[in-house]
């Protein structure tokens, strides 16, 4: 009788015991089908909503295609050029506008810096020395140097090629800024510094 007792409460123990692994296998098979679900998509985004920076949109992503709102007008981005010297890098935005040539530069010097431009074909002035005068205004050489560029959309330019630089800057924060591109004539331009905030960007298609 003990004996038979006893091996009843060997079975009943084992049994206990395949539940037990049963109920921890059934559950891991579960935790493993739940991490392998593929996640839920992200929700959509409005692509024009504030991201939180003080310019609506980011700037070192502007490409061909993409508007800018000032307030008081907007232009679209007609070309780009990619500019490289060495290990740096920094673009040139070209915008639609009636006569007349303007773009918007945009560099990371490490913060994000951008500037104005409104080409002068008016001026004939090769870039020598470290002081240039013009229209009683004093600017100082602030760097120099030689790089290639890579174009997209709209630009006059060959797809990529080479560049002389030569950037300089009043006491007062106006700029002048001379380039040359694959060894042709230097072509001079005035620039304003552009505080964060003064445009809008829409993305493009």
């Amino acid at each position: 009788m003990a004996t038979e007792l006893l091996l009843l409460l060997l079975l009943v123990l084992i049994a206990a015991a395949a539940a037990v692994v049963a109920a921890v296998v059934v559950a891991m098979r579960r935790s493993k089908s739940r991490s392998s679900s593929p996640k839920a998509p992200a929700p959509p985004q409005d692509p024009f909503a504030d991201k939180g920076d003080s310019t609506a949109g980011d700037p070192r992503t502007l490409k061909a295609g993409d508007m800018i709102d000032w307030g008081t007008e907007r232009t679209w981005i007609r070309g780009t050029l990619r500019l490289s010297e060495g290990g740096y890098t920094w673009s040139e935005h070209f915008l639609e506008v009636e006569g007349g040539k303007r773009w918007i530069s945009v560099e990371e010097d490490p913060d994000v810096e951008l500037a104005l431009w409104t080409g002068r074909p008016d001026l004939e002035i090769i870039p020598q020395g470290t002081s240039i005068e013009l229209e009683g205004v004093l600017y100082r050489l602030q760097e120099k140097g030689t790089g290639s560029y890579r174009s997209e959309g709209t630009t006059g330019l060959k797809a990529q090629g080479g560049l002389d630089y030569a950037d300089y800057e009043s006491d007062d924060g106006r700029l002048l800024s001379f380039e040359r591109f694959d060894h042709g004539r230097w072509e001079a331009s005035t620039g304003t510094k552009v505080v964060p905030g003064t445009f809008t960007i829409y993305p493009g298609s």
